[in-house]
């Protein structure tokens, strides 16, 4: 079970009725941030989450409606007594900046642990989960993130009772180990099926629509993508500014072949995203216009 928080959705700038966009996933005790905008320690509040247990904070990129917010989540986490190391995801460069905002909260009391990115792509197995990054197209350089949680085949009971495997080892097996037992060597194949479906969340703003996205988001469980315009107006501007239009985040959902999709970080000229949603649903039936603290549990399929 992942328990996914979309706890703002607006762009640029906050907004009274619109926080502005970042993501918490909770699994397994665990706590995953992306991005971090101005008042982002609020929307968790509100939302009734701790910031006191979270584990990593994965940053899309530079510009201040993503990342200006962390130096106050810093500093509660540190008056909550947090004392537990800390990791920062983020492009090149991202140490230089988050040290930079540390100016005005210099003193912590646990560690930061920096990862900054170069590649094209990146992966990491952290909180029982697969991190991924991918480079999008922006402005500078920005990253979207896909976390996917795997999970293994069933155990076949019946195979090890005729392999005569004893049952204190099933167990083994299972966690993927091997077990050698009166000179013979069992190894999960063996006993396991194949690897069944996963959960996937794919997350991704600030950027202009390209093929990696659909393939990264391909049959993600749950896609978050920027829908910054809606009027068709607005296309050059996305263009210039590399932002995407709502029609072409529905579009990438759609052939992305998602199970459920929300748009985010609109326009703070867009007053009402909900007046897009027939055009939206009209390309991409599991789109929907999300908004602040939208929350989703997500669970394997039996």
């Amino acid at each position: 079970m992942i328990d996914v928080c979309l706890l703002g959705t607006g762009g640029m700038l906050p907004l009274p009725y619109r926080a502005l966009t970042s993501l918490m996933v909770r699994y397994n005790g665990s706590h995953i941030l992306i991005d971090c905008g101005e008042g982002t320690q609020n929307q968790i509040r509100m939302q009734g989450w701790s910031f006191h247990p979270i584990d990593v904070i994965c940053i899309t990129h530079f510009h201040a409606d993503h990342i200006s917010g962390l130096p106050g989540l810093l500093l509660t986490m540190g008056n909550a007594e947090r004392t537990a190391p800390l990791t920062i995801i983020g492009p090149k460069g991202l140490t230089k900046v988050v040290n930079s905002l540390r100016i005005i909260a210099p003193e912590l009391p646990f560690d930061i642990h920096f990862i900054e990115i170069e590649d094209d792509t990146f992966n990491i197995e952290m909180c029982g989960l697969t991190i991924r990054a991918f480079r999008v197209n922006h402005k500078v350089a920005c990253y979207g993130y896909s976390l996917q949680l795997s999970r293994a085949g069933k155990f076949n009971a019946q195979r090890a009772k005729e392999l005569e495997i004893p049952v204190e080892y099933w167990s083994v097996l299972q966690r993927g180990e091997e077990v050698v037992y009166e000179g013979k060597t069992y190894t999960s194949d063996m006993v396991m099926g194949a690897a069944r479906k996963g959960l996937k969340i794919t997350y991704c703003t600030d950027t202009r629509p390209t093929e990696r996205i659909i393939d990264e988001a391909f049959r993600s469980d749950l896609f978050i993508c920027e829908g910054m315009y809606g009027e068709e107006d607005k296309l050059a501007k996305a263009k210039e500014n590399k932002h995407m239009m709502m029609r072409e985040a529905a579009e990438i959902a759609r052939d992305a072949e998602v199970a459920e999709a929300w748009m985010t970080h609109y326009s703070p000229a867009t007053a009402r995203p909900a007046e897009f949603a027939d055009m939206v649903k009209a390309i991409c039936p599991c789109m929907i216009m999300a908004k602040d603290r939208m929350e989703k549990v997500l669970n394997f399929e039996e």
